[in-house]
């Protein structure tokens, strides 16, 4: 049985540490009891703790991270939020697209290169499985920090029931509290006249968040992990996947206690009327810890437009698109009566075998999309440059995250705006310098263009990261230069887990070798119950 959801807010202001060439992570994937808001019930956590511990290197450095299934009852396995996993995609982590899942029992490793600087998360990328807590930061250290100086350095048993024929409206589980810093608070010592980094993560299972500090504005740097040029923005939304970092400023004048105010987005769509807020979280930068902090108000929450933030490198818009791919989506219903996403008229199900392994084991066949199953397959080609177009048909905002890459924001409007009209339209409106990122959000009833150039062969998802969103198939596949990946080399630990768990390692969806276009076996429809 899943425990019941969390809901968090992660917020760090994080120290620097020393760097070395490889930094080594021994993990036990273990459940834990903890009460982070109150409420005691089990959650996963690593070496027997929880909140688990955060990733930190410098960029550069080699992370290797080897897990042990220790759940006993449970599979998973491990992703790295932001990390485009160049020459590694074997270590992106989602189950069944780069690797098996890992079955109770088994150890696993992940390796890849720290190569760019920021902040980053990870988390479990199995069956739903991070809001019951397996998830953590993974800053990575700019030994050129081009902020360096400007400030001071700080330390400090529901997918069942969701994906369920009784559940007729496809209503995913409802936050049940706010927590930050996964419960241990966001007090911070804070000095008139000095600057603060605060490195902002939402870790949540769904719901967005609205940002405000009490008396300060936010400078904001980095949108993920593309810096941007400064902006003094009062309030931010941040969505689950996204991250920022600001600075926060103290004035000279500082001399009493100040709020930070977090207040929980459970609205379909805030930027409509009737929007409430009735989960909210408060942190406080402290001054003097013999005062009292003022509660923080907020009149109206307006948060910054970050698709207007402007990169500082790479300013200039990608050439025109090779190829675009279209993803349209709302609610559908599968043959079991089973509210889910379809994605351009089908529901995602996922491969026996996976995916790398299909495009590594294939020949020639690994271009053509039959090969692949049910997983939205897109196929492109080294140098393409790709337009994905998101056409969001349901009445709720959405945040959409892309693995191995950080896309430029060509377009997105606001609620309402209708369907992509076409590039002939739509292209003489596209931001000129548009902003990177790799979690952007897609309003109610309106689109999106992210445009970005293939080069890095390998597989790639594209989904919402309302991670039950995820569960209910609001997914695709892309499968970048497949004549590439027929010589990589899978580490035999992961051939492994994928013995010990029943999973064939080669051939198409189906586990088929002798013909891979023989697509007896792949399943069209999602499995009834929800097991892992």
């Amino acid at each position: 049985m899943i425990p019941p959801s969390l809901s968090s807010l992660l917020i760090g202001a994080l120290a620097t540490v020393a760097s070395a060439a490889v930094v080594e992570y021994d993990w036990d994937i273990t459940w834990v009891t903890a009460a982070p808001d109150g409420f005691t019930r089990p959650v996963i956590g690593v070496n027997d703790v929880w909140p688990c511990p955060e990733i930190r290197a410098v960029q550069g450095d080699t992370i290797r991270l080897k897990i042990n299934n220790k759940l006993g009852n449970q599979t998973t396995s491990i992703h790295f939020h932001g990390i485009n996993q160049i020459g590694s995609n074997w270590m992106d982590g989602p189950s069944l697209v780069t690797q098996c899942p890992v079955i109770p029992g088994v150890s696993f490793t992940y390796e890849f290169v720290a190569d760019t600087a920021g902040t980053f998360w990870w988390h479990s990328h199995e069956m739903g499985q991070y809001p019951d807590g397996l998830r953590g930061p993974l800053i990575i250290e700019d030994p050129n920090d081009p902020h360096a100086g400007e400030y001071h350095e700080q330390s400090h048993i529901l997918g069942e029931a969701f994906l369920n024929p009784n559940n007729p409206d496809g209503i995913p589980p409802a936050a049940q509290s706010i927590i930050l810093n996964d419960g241990q608070g966001a007090d911070y010592a804070f000095a008139a006249g000095k600057n603060y980094r605060f490195r902002i993560i939402n870790i949540a299972a769904a719901p967005s968040a609205m940002i405000h500090f009490d008396s300060h504005n936010m400078t904001v740097i980095m949108s993920d992990v593309d810096h941007v040029e400064e902006e003094e923005v009062s309030q931010l939304r941040i969505s689950p996947g996204q991250r920022y970092d600001v600075i926060v400023k103290g004035a000279e004048d500082d001399d009493r206690n100040f709020g930070i105010l977090v207040a929980l987005d459970e609205n379909r769509d805030y930027s409509q009327p009737g929007a409430v807020w009735g989960r909210n979280a408060t942190g406080n930068l402290i001054i003097d810890p013999e005062q009292e902090t003022s509660p923080v108000i907020v009149e109206e929450w307006r948060a910054a437009n970050d698709s207007l933030f402007k990169p500082v490198n790479d300013k200039a818009i990608l050439p025109a698109a090779d190829k675009t791919m279209l993803f349209n989506f709302n609610e559908c219903t599968d043959s079991d009566e089973i509210v889910r996403h379809c994605v351009n008229s089908s529901y995602y199900v996922g491969p026996k075998v996976p995916t790398l392994y299909t495009a590594a084991t294939t020949g020639g066949n690994n271009t053509k999309e039959a090969v692949y199953g049910a997983i939205h397959p897109f196929i492109v080609s080294s140098g393409d440059i790709i337009d994905i177009v998101v056409n969001n048909h349901d009445p709720g905002v959405h945040p959409f995250h892309l693995h191995g890459y950080h896309f430029q924001v060509l377009t997105r409007p606001g609620s309402n705006a209708g369907d992509w009209p076409g590039s002939e339209l739509a292209s003489p409106n596209y931001n000129q310098e548009p902003p990177r990122r790799d979690t952007v959000d897609v309003y109610a009833m309106s689109h999106a263009v992210l445009r970005f150039q293939a080069s890095n062969p390998g597989v790639y998802l594209f989904h919402c990261h309302m991670d039950w969103h995820v569960e209910m198939g609001l997914t695709a596949t892309i499968i970048e230069s497949p004549e590439l990946l027929t010589d990589i080399t899978i580490p035999e630990d992961h051939l492994e887990a994928c013995r010990n768990g029943g999973y064939p390692i080669a051939g198409n969806a189906a586990g088929n070798v002798e013909d891979p276009l023989d697509t007896t076996g792949i399943e069209y429809e999602p499995p009834v119950e929800y097991t892992g």
